[in-house]
């Protein structure tokens, strides 16, 4: 039973350790924004859909961020992701209009 726990032990820290990636962002997408944007609920732009995006990539990095800490029309402030760093938030809008 001992080296099971050290096991589960040792596999926590290694989990702890990796940094946030791709895995991470899709985990943050899946919490946090999927229930709106893979649906377009109250006009969330889809998750890739070019069109819907273009105009708000348009307006650029900072001003997408801003909207998403701010909120903007139904989406709440930080879109629901309250651990999220400017970082998360930029790579999260890389994933959705992928």
């Amino acid at each position: 039973m001992k080296k099971f726990a050290l096991a589960a032990a040792l596999s926590a820290l290694a989990l702890a350790a990796v940094p946030a990636g791709a895995a991470g962002i899709e985990d943050k997408y899946n919490k946090a924004c999927a229930a709106c944007h893979n649906t377009g609920a109250a006009g969330a732009p889809k998750k890739g859909d070019k069109a819907a995006w273009a105009a708000r990539v348009k307006k650029g990095e900072a001003a997408l961020v801003a909207s998403i800490k701010n909120g903007m029309g139904a989406m709440p402030p930080k879109g629901l992701c309250m651990d999220c760093s400017d970082a998360d938030y930029k790579a999260l809008v890389k994933y959705m209009t992928k």
